[in-house]
């Protein structure tokens, strides 16, 4: 028998993480992570993440996708290695874990919903719940893993009190915003506008007390603007050939999916 991984084709996994905007909502979660000064402090200690970006994004992109995407033998190795890399870090504190999770949880259905993705109350319940895999796998405490859209937004309102706009999180949001882009210099200004045109999507999709804490004026309108925008970017996506707006990991799961019926 095919092995279709933790989720499968019929999970809402499948179409959140599936879809190309899912990107947008990865800057969203960083963005949500680096406001977490207890995080932040562990990440500027043991991190080299301003020296290496690229580099790191690709392995976190990478490591979502084979979650889940990948065998259930290939995420389970994947996961071992980062619990590892977490072990050598010193990386052992539940809530910050907890709250790594929740920012990914919470920014990925905030992008797939901005976007237009159709997800029922009942499908958004299944998606977080599917996702307790996830938080398992990288050593979330059990007792502080959100199971449900209400334990979602309950946990989020705990930690608020405990969140701040650092000048580290500042910095480091500054960094996602306008890193070194590694491209030819005759491809800079195209890649950049690109880029800043998906980074300015993931900072109108941030919650406004998270705005507030980055020192962001309020937009009248920029919600509608961010969801408008995110659909215009969901569309032009789906025009494109399979190979640009599915990732490999992504195919290779249909492709098992197709085979076994």
């Amino acid at each position: 028998m095919s092995d279709l991984g933790y989720f499968g084709p019929d999970s809402v996994t499948w179409r959140v993480h599936g879809e190309p905007v899912a990107v947008v909502g990865g800057l969203r979660a960083l963005l949500l992570q680096a406001l977490h000064p207890g995080a932040m402090a562990k990440l500027a200690q043991v991190s080299d993440f301003q020296d290496d970006p690229w580099p790191r994004l690709q392995r976190t992109v990478r490591y979502v996708a084979v979650v889940s995407f990948g065998t259930r033998a290939d995420a389970d190795r994947a996961a071992a290695r980062v619990r590892g890399v977490h072990r050598r870090l010193g990386v052992d504190d539940g809530e910050q874990l907890a709250w790594v999770h929740a920012c990914l949880v919470d920014s990925f259905l905030a992008a797939a919903r901005a976007a237009g993705l159709r997800l029922t109350a009942a499908e958004v319940d299944r998606y977080v719940a599917e996702q307790v895999i996830a938080a398992e796998l990288v050593g979330v405490p059990d007792d502080r893993i959100v199971r449900d859209l209400a334990g979602l937004r309950a946990f989020l309102r705990q930690i608020r009190p405990r969140l701040a706009g650092t000048p580290e999180a500042r910095a480091a949001a500054r960094f996602v915003l306008a890193p070194p882009l590694p491209v030819p210099r005759r491809y800079v200004l195209p890649a950049r506008l690109g880029w800043t045109t998906v980074t300015s999507l993931a900072v109108g999709l941030l919650p406004p007390w998270a705005r507030r804490m980055y020192r962001l004026p309020p937009l009248p309108g920029a919600q509608l603007a961010t969801a408008a925008g995110m659909r215009t970017l969901r569309t032009a996506t789906r025009t494109l050939p399979v190979r640009y707006r599915e990732g490999p990991l992504y195919r290779d799961a249909k492709r098992r999916a197709a085979a076994a019926g």
